[in-house]
């Protein structure tokens, strides 16, 4: 019998220097494919094998960080089926 598998988040903080506005400094095209390639190389380079990734990428506020996490706990571990969206 296996273990049940747990969530944990995790951040990568960084920070990048702009003169442009928070809304022009992000891609609007970045595919769901390029998402991916960057899930797989966190998953190879940062974490043992074995350990899933989910990944969101978002800004968040300091003080919204915690709000942020669940909402993406709520998109990754809630079922599909039964949802009203």
């Amino acid at each position: 019998m296996s273990e049940e598998k747990k969530a944990y988040p995790f951040a990568l903080v960084g920070f990048f220097v702009t003169e442009k506005n928070i809304n022009e400094a992000f891609r609007t095209d970045v595919t769901p494919e390029e998402l991916e390639q960057i899930r797989e190389l966190l998953k190879k380079l940062i974490f043992a094998e074995g350990v899933d990734v989910a990944i969101a990428p978002f800004v968040v506020p300091p003080d919204q960080v915690n709000d942020a996490l669940q909402q993406l706990a709520e998109v990754v571990f809630t079922p599909e089926e039964g949802k009203d969206n």
